[in-house]
């Protein structure tokens, strides 16, 4: 397909044609190598495999016939194919791996030295096994011409090492090591053994260092080619930590001493670094009388013939300084003092007064290696301060420290800013007198700096403001007069930058302001510039880091009036905000508010705005709502949260009735799961409280009724008395009293289909009222809708009996009388019936009303 060319102004002249077709045919041109990159369909032919055959033949055939693309594809499935079948991996694919890498490429090479290690680190056989089948070929390859195959090798060599049995390693390396280290082999040879003999040093005990690997290691130390020396030099430090303190002092020390003063310039900077590293293990003496003359020999060197040195000299300075300090004169301390003064300025200072036209001009080298050097003095300042000692700081490490944190290179004031904090906690209470430099780097213009320097912010902060000596003040910024400006420049150059991730991190870190400074600097300086990120900002993980931030600002603010305020504008401006994006971030923000907030605090304020983006138009937002309704379910206490809870079932129910997105409906569903499972806490103190209250609204009712009752109680056993005299001879009275009966059934049904309080509809809540007689009757409910039921077989009309008797419907819930009493005799019949007649005018009396159930 060729590519289409389109032409602002199309001219056909003949000169422009002419001009179009060369165009063309460069464009032909450029498409000729693609063209013939396909595979032709021999090519095909020969890269097709049979799909019949198992993983271990197809290894087996691809690596005799196959390309060298499909062996380099073989042997990185190595790994795969020991796993499924390690036996016929090893007798049939390991030896054609091992006929194809004598004629292999790099890259085959490289790939073979990675599979055999991932092979001995995943254990995917015994030890035994991959020395048996694998560390030949190992050994074959180790020499191999290219460097990088070679260093391949041999870091899976070094790796076997660890894991090898000693008599394996003795016999199949070391005793070969002994001719490879000879002055006969090449080059290459001699250098591996180096490397060989300083892993072989922790794998042997002394003894057999001493009379095996020390004899080769002399030799080596002595080679004619400086890069031997060079790699034995830097495999000494491994040599001396497998022989001991004894050893190294009669062996590796005099070795390293002649190295110190080798020809070689590289030779004598790993002298140099090895000596540095192995102080420790020398003692007093050996420092006074040999390693301190030696450091000063190179220190003395290094501005004049030595440069190589000077570099890793100013690295190590700290560390020497250090070590040494317990032998040093005071001459020698301020010495080294200067010394170390002289780095930190080089290359920045004229010497002898010179101007500029004098001034050898510097080549670009030199002015790296200076930089170098001076971002060496920043690291080992800490140590220097230590060197000097704190209450020393101001006069003697003040420039300097003013010096390298107003440096012109970026990678000088990059590592102060990296070690402010270290700095800081060694001046202790005298912390104040670097507040100048605190400032000028949050102000820095490389933002690199301003990113190494937040990551101890917060820890910076906290000393600046409560280690220094003007912190008995109750105006904290005292101590740190620019704070805030500096605070805000940076924020707002980290905003106008690219570098999202750094603007992020500020922004973190200022959540520990509220420690530092006061609230009211917080409101007007901070908090509100928090939420314009939050809206303004296009990172989402800028937003979240400034909600967060915002939410630690709002937890710490003592004022009523400004709390509410930020309240309603996080609500107005992002729960309600014309932007879905700001909807979303309100929910973040929510989230916050219930990690760093009370559960009461949440509930009060953002419960219900939360629960009105359910009705959202925007899919995304009522989803991600509903991935947090857990947590929102989480905040609410029993009892004193019921309605907030009803809230949220009313809401749940609406999104499984109204949702029409199915993605949002899934999770709907499954948040239904969710909080079905979800218990929530319980209000122990106010639901006793409420228990209380009920308890006592209870017993004022029955102490009301039970009142009642005995007020009564005189008033029924007076008409008691007056029905029963009247009863025998008056039929008229009989007729009065069952229309009398009839009217209040009338009236007590009409009243059980009323609606009964809340409070009161709860049958268990009802106690039973028992008669000595044995009556029972089951009360529902209490006070002037309170139903009575009765059931007793005296009330229904009988056969044989008196027709004009009122029958009552049976209930089940209330036996009024037992089934015995239904067999006695008339005159019994009617003392029950006059006893019935007395319990109804009673309960009439008394104000309850019975009814039928």
């Amino acid at each position: 397909m060729h590519p289409i060319i389109i032409f602002s102004k199309m001219d056909f002249s003949q000169s422009n044609l002419f001009g179009y077709i060369e165009d063309l045919q460069e464009l032909t041109i450029i498409e000729r190598p693609v063209r013939r990159s396909l595979k032709t369909p021999e090519e095909i032919e020969r890269l097709t495999v049979d799909e019949e055959l198992s993983d271990i033949e197809r290894a087996v055939y691809l690596l005799s016939s196959g390309q060298d693309i499909q062996g380099t594809s073989v042997v990185a499935n190595l790994p795969v194919l020991m796993r499924q079948n390690p036996a016929e991996t090893l007798r049939r694919v390991l030896p054609k791996i091992r006929e194809v890498l004598h004629v292999a490429g790099v890259e085959m090479q490289l790939t073979a030295a990675v599979s055999f290690l991932t092979v001995l680190q995943e254990e995917l056989m015994s030890i035994h096994t991959y020395s048996h089948s694998f560390l030949h070929i190992i050994l074959q390859n180790l020499e191999h011409r290219d460097a990088g195959v070679s260093n391949a090798w041999l870091e899976t060599l070094l790796a076997v090492i660890e894991a090898l049995p000693k008599e394996t390693v003795r016999h199949e390396i070391l005793n070969p090591l002994v001719s490879k280290a000879q002055l006969s082999q090449t080059l290459q040879s001699r250098l591996l053994s180096c490397k060989i003999m300083g892993k072989l040093a922790n794998k042997f005990e002394a003894r057999i260092i001493k009379r095996d690997i020390l004899p080769l290691v002399k030799s080596l130390c002595q080679d004619a080619e400086y890069e031997v020396r060079t790699c034995m030099c830097r495999q000494l430090e491994h040599i001396a930590q497998g022989i001991g303190a004894e050893l190294t002092k009669t062996v590796v020390l005099p070795e390293l001493v002649e190295l110190a003063r080798d020809e070689g310039s590289s030779v004598r900077l790993a002298a140099f670094e090895t000596l540095v590293n192995l102080l420790d293990m020398f003692d007093a003496d050996d420092r006074s009388q040999t390693v301190l003359p030696l450091v000063k020999s190179f220190c003395e060197k290094a501005f004049k013939a030595d440069e190589a040195i000077l570099v890793s000299l100013s690295f190590h300075l700290g560390k020497l300084c250090n070590g040494l300090y317990g032998i040093f004169t005071p001459e020698q301390h301020l010495r080294f003092f200067e010394f170390y003064k002289k780095l930190s300025t080089l290359g920045l200072q004229q010497e002898n007064g010179q101007n500029d036209n004098q001034v050898q001009v510097q080549t670009l080298e030199q002015e790296n290696k200076y930089i170098l050097v001076r971002k060496n003095c920043a690291y080992n300042f800490p140590a220097m301060i230590v060197f000097v000692d704190p209450k020393n700081f101001h006069l003697e490490l003040y420039s300097i420290f003013f010096c390298l944190c107003h440096d012109p290179e970026v990678p000088v004031r990059y590592t102060m800013a990296l070690s402010f904090y270290e700095v800081a906690k060694l001046l202790n209470s005298g912390v104040y007198t670097i507040h100048k430099e605190l400032v000028t780097l949050l102000q820095d213009e490389s933002l690199e700096v301003l990113d190494a320097l937040i990551g101890n912010l917060p820890e910076i902060l906290e000393l600046m403001t409560n280690g220094g000596e003007s912190c008995g003040s109750e105006n904290k910024l005292l101590s740190i007069p620019d704070l805030i400006t500096a605070l805000t420049t940076a924020e707002q150059r980290a905003a106008t930058s690219l570098k999202w991730r750094t603007h992020e991190k500020l922004l973190q870190k200022y959540a520990c302001l509220p420690h530092i400074i006061s609230s009211d600097q917080i409101y007007y300086r901070f908090l509100h510039r928090m939420l314009t990120i939050i809206l303004t900002n296009n990172v989402l993980p800028v937003q979240k880091a400034a909600a967060r931030t915002l939410c630690v600002y709002l937890r710490y603010n003592p004022k009523q009036e400004q709390r509410h305020e930020v309240i309603q504008k996080l609500i107005e401006q992002l729960g309600q905000g014309k932007s879905y994006w700001n909807r979303l971030r309100f929910l973040d923000t929510c989230e916050f508010i219930m990690e760093l907030f009370s559960k009461s605090f949440f509930c009060k304020y953002f419960f219900l705005p939360v629960l009105e983006l359910t009705h959202d138009p925007v899919a995304n937002v009522r989803m991600k709502l509903c991935y947090l309704l857990p947590k929102v379910k989480s905040t609410l206490r029993i009892p004193t949260d019921k309605h907030l809870l009803q809230q949220l079932e009313l809401c749940i129910r609406k999104l499984l009735c109204q949702e029409k997105d199915k993605d949002v409906l899934t999770i709907v569903k499954r948040t239904v799961l969710e909080l079905d499972r979800m218990e929530i806490s319980v209000d122990a103190e106010q639901l006793e409280k409420e228990k209380q209250q009920n308890e006592g609204r209870s017993t004022n009712i029955n102490n009301k009724i039970s009142e009642k009752k005995r007020r009564d109680s005189k008033t029924s056993s007076v008409l008691a008395k007056r029905i029963t005299l009247s009863v025998p001879g008056s039929s008229s009275a009989a007729s009065a009293g069952k229309e009398d009966k009839k009217s209040k059934l009338v009236r007590s049904q009409s009243f059980s289909t009323q609606a009964l309080h809340p409070k009161y509809n709860t049958l268990d809540k009802c106690p039973n009222i028992s008669s000595a007689t044995g009556y029972t009757c089951s009360v529902s409910g209490m006070g002037k809708n309170c139903m009575l039921s009765f059931t007793d077989d005296s009330f229904r009309t009988h056969s044989g009996g008196n027709s004009g008797n009122t029958a009552f419907p049976s209930s089940s819930s209330c036996n009024l009388y037992n089934s015995a009493d239904q067999k006695s005799s008339g005159n019994k019949e009617i003392q029950t019936r006059k006893v019935n007649l007395l319990l109804w005018v009673k309960m009439e009396t008394s104000g309850i009303i019975c009814s039928s159930q």
